[in-house]
């Protein structure tokens, strides 16, 4: 098939999977974006919000549509690493009483993941996912062991002033493409999901895509072609983000950041724009593509220092500022 062909495919696939995702999710239009972004693009996402605002419903409800293998992982302070990889157990035949280790496979042998509250258990469980994240592949007992494509990981985080969380270790926070902040419903949304969650009735979703069509889907985006000065100006985001004492940084960087985003951003920024611009119906990326995901890529990679927190700066302000700041 041909790019032009598959690129309005991924458009109408775009519009199916949202108009089925609405049958059960009462708004978060951004939210629902961000998600199909981070799908056609193989990236993992980590939705931060407080319970109750249907993020895990959000993510199951995809995995149904997209008729895809589905594994949720509920993340407890006494979770092990083996509960999510899988171990190898001593099996003993009945027939010959002789021995070996077979290996069971763990939940992370899915399509997608769900890794719900990732946030309420401790860094050495949250680090068995790294491995997978990034490779495609689990290593247990000294064999390695190839995931089922495509693989990604939606993780739910409840906000960290909450009691009893850990915080995710950064090197696995820069293995999420998006993180993406979940708001409350208005008013009237919340009128529409208190009605429709207390009628008893349960809307039937049909299957739009299987693995074989999101596997192809997601080959197109890195083909779509992307402009010198569109790459350029997403690294040049991502470089004034990192303080520098060479004067090429923005002087509110060096006030408030301890670390700036690194190269995976740049990354992420242009496959998202590409994503974005296929999914808006255009085969090219302009910068106003890469402004569209740069608070998603960004936000979970600027590491605040102590004087922006004393002064209630948050990372969406000074990405609201950089992109002020430097001009396409």
């Amino acid at each position: 098939m041909k790019d032009l062909e598959l690129a309005q495919e991924l458009l109408s696939a775009k519009k199916r999977v949202t108009g089925e995702i609405r049958k059960v999710i009462v708004g978060q239009d951004e939210v629902i974006e961000n998600l199909l972004i981070a799908l056609f693009c193989k990236g993992h996402c980590l939705f931060v919000g407080v319970p109750g605002l249907a993020k895990t419903l959000l993510v199951s409800t995809l995995a149904r549509v997209l008729n895809l293998n589905f594994s949720r992982i509920q993340f407890t302070p006494d979770l092990m690493p083996s509960d999510i990889t899988g171990t190898d157990i001593l099996y003993q035949d009945q027939a010959t009483n002789k021995r070996e280790f077979r290996f069971i496979k763990g939940p992370v042998f899915a399509h997608i993941i769900l890794a719900d509250e990732i946030n309420r258990t401790p860094p050495k469980t949250q680090a068995a996912l790294l491995q997978a994240m990034q490779e495609q592949q689990v290593t247990v007992g000294g064999n390695t062991y190839q995931l089922e494509q495509p693989f990604q990981v939606f993780a739910t985080q409840n906000p960290i002033e909450h009691e009893g969380t850990y915080p995710l270790p950064e090197a696995q926070l820069d293995r999420f493409m998006f993180l993406v902040n979940v708001s409350y419903p208005t008013m009237e949304q919340e009128v529409n999901i208190a009605i429709s969650t207390t009628s008893g009735s349960h809307p039937d979703l049909d299957v739009v895509l299987d693995a074989t069509h999101v596997r192809e889907l997601q080959t197109l985006v890195p083909r779509v072609p992307v402009s010198e000065h569109v790459a350029e100006y997403a690294v040049r985001l991502v470089q004034s983000s990192r303080p520098s004492k060479n004067g090429a940084t923005p002087d509110f960087i060096n006030e408030w950041i301890d670390w700036g985003a690194g190269p995976r951003a740049s990354q992420y920024l242009i496959l998202g724009a590409k994503a974005h611009a296929l999914m808006d119906n255009r085969v090219t990326t302009t910068v106003d593509d890469i402004k569209n995901v740069a608070r998603q890529v960004l936000e979970h990679r600027l590491i605040l220092n102590f004087k922006a927190e004393a002064e209630n700066i948050t990372t969406t302000d000074i990405i609201e500022k950089l992109l002020q700041a430097v001009k396409a």
